[in-house]
């Protein structure tokens, strides 16, 4: 099942500030259920970001990182119209991939 996101990407002309919102459930696998099973892990593993054909973002996360997360940083370049693409994979091979234009 792959989540939606929700990116912006807003330029100055020398720099792109990117924000993104992943909707993600990110279970450790250390929560356990009414029942008092444990909920299986399931998080996002992988995160690449490109503008054009270059690698502006690379990272690799593990459970620890909370439900829904954010992601905000800045990179040089880029500038309004062009667009910029965020890949995840998670755990159990869920994947998606989103772009956005620059503002």
């Amino acid at each position: 099942m792959a989540y939606p996101m929700k990116i912006r990407a807003n330029s100055d002309g020398t720099e792109t500030e990117v924000k993104i919102l992943m909707s993600h459930p990110m279970e450790t696998g250390r929560r356990k259920d009414e029942d008092g099973n444990p909920v299986p892990a399931h998080f996002i593993r992988n995160i690449t970001v490109t503008h054009g054909d270059v690698v502006v973002l690379s990272a690799q996360w593990g459970p620890a990182i909370s439900a829904n997360p954010f992601l905000s940083f800045r990179f040089r370049g880029g500038v309004p119209g062009e667009m910029v693409k965020v890949a995840w994979r998670d755990n159990l091979g869920d994947t998606k991939s989103q772009e956005a234009m620059i503002a």
